[in-house]
């Protein structure tokens, strides 16, 4: 049966956002991309292109800019949420301003808040009323949005305490270049997709500083055990870190040059501060806060977390990268532990 077609706005026009506008035009859906740029939309709407984000691609003309939230939103029943962390309370608070009627919010962002320590499905929930909020999905797993631009093959993971809304969300995206699972363990795909950020940054110091695919194999492998055993200590079943939006997120994130992650962390390799490294990116680096809240979360769940600490030390308190990959090495020896039922406890 011909799945419904919807309206729908994405509300965020970077490269994500974008590139998930394309995947709901291309299955025909009316879609409305909210960006907060008048002359971006403009471009959006007269050249059908988003060349800051996604050069050289040619965008659906079912895709329609709006530069006014509430335009965008009228007579909508489902978001999908594609603002940078930072920003997702100051645009929540906006919708709750002019919304009347209950959505469902698919947020496609990657972090947690530093200082309050929530998940961004915590953030939505804490933000919009019950009267407003209808469910909560998340999307996240190995998806950069230039491969997903040019209808590359795609595979990713939604999650939601509603069955149905995560199906409804699944029926939305699903097509032959872009599949969609549903996975009920909605901590365990937000914490992988957070976290995997942190160990991109991690792999791409390594690399800038020369170190070579031993190094940073090493540091994806050790990397998947910290956000296994934190996710674990937080209610996460350790299996999702297998998944899609664990193991698949953390490969792509860490080896990729479309990695934003990556290259910031490249350029502290190489020797950059990280003011400058922020200034070259022209884009949000979500790794860098969601490391600050790592290292929080670490402290307050008493996990181990030797990459995150490493990184805190090398973004917040100065010290230089080489010592840190150094430090990491010099660690007092143990044993390697692969039963993920005791994962928490290495």
């Amino acid at each position: 049966m011909e799945n419904k077609k919807e309206k729908i706005a994405v509300i965020g026009a970077g490269s994500w956002g974008t590139a998930l506008a394309m995947v709901l035009a291309d299955n025909e859906h009316e879609v409305r991309l909210w960006g907060h740029k008048p002359e971006q939309i403009n471009e959006i709407n007269h050249n059908h292109t988003n060349q800051k984000y996604l050069p050289n691609i040619q965008l659906s003309e079912v895709i329609v800019g709006y530069s006014s939230l509430q335009e965008a939103m009228e007579n909508i029943e489902m978001i999908i949420l594609a603002v940078p962390t930072k920003a997702i309370r100051e645009v929540l608070r906006k919708i709750c301003d002019f919304q009347r009627s209950p959505i469902t919010i698919v947020h496609v962002s990657k972090g947690i808040e530093p200082d309050t320590l929530l998940r961004i499905s915590e953030m939505i929930e804490e933000e919009m009323s019950e009267d407003l909020l209808k469910d909560v999905v998340v999307l996240s797993g190995p998806s950069h949005a230039e491969e997903v631009s040019l209808r590359h093959p795609t595979t990713v993971t939604v999650s939601s305490k509603n069955e149905e809304a995560a199906k409804w969300a699944q029926d939305l995206f699903m097509n032959q270049n872009f599949r969609v699972y549903t996975n009920s363990d909605v901590i365990g795909v937000e914490i992988g997709g957070a976290l995997k950020n942190i160990i991109a940054l991690a792999a791409g110091i390594s690399d800038g500083l020369g170190y070579g695919d031993n190094a940073k194999a090493a540091l994806i492998t050790r990397g998947l055990a910290e956000i296994a055993r934190l996710g674990t200590k937080m209610g996460a079943n350790p299996l999702t870190f297998l998944g899609l939006s664990g193991i698949g997120d953390l490969i792509v994130t860490c080896t990729s040059v479309h990695s934003r992650n990556w290259r910031a962390g490249n350029m502290l390799g190489k020797g950059l501060k990280l003011e400058e490294v922020l200034q070259n990116m022209g884009m949000v680096v979500e790794g860098v806060r969601t490391t600050k809240a790592a290292h929080q979360l670490s402290e307050s769940y008493e996990v181990q977390m030797p990459i995150a600490d490493a990184l805190y030390q090398v973004l917040f308190n100065g010290f230089p990268p080489k010592e840190a990959v150094d430090s990491l090495m010099g660690r007092l020896k143990t044993k390697e532990n692969i039963d993920l039922t005791n994962i928490m406890n290495e």
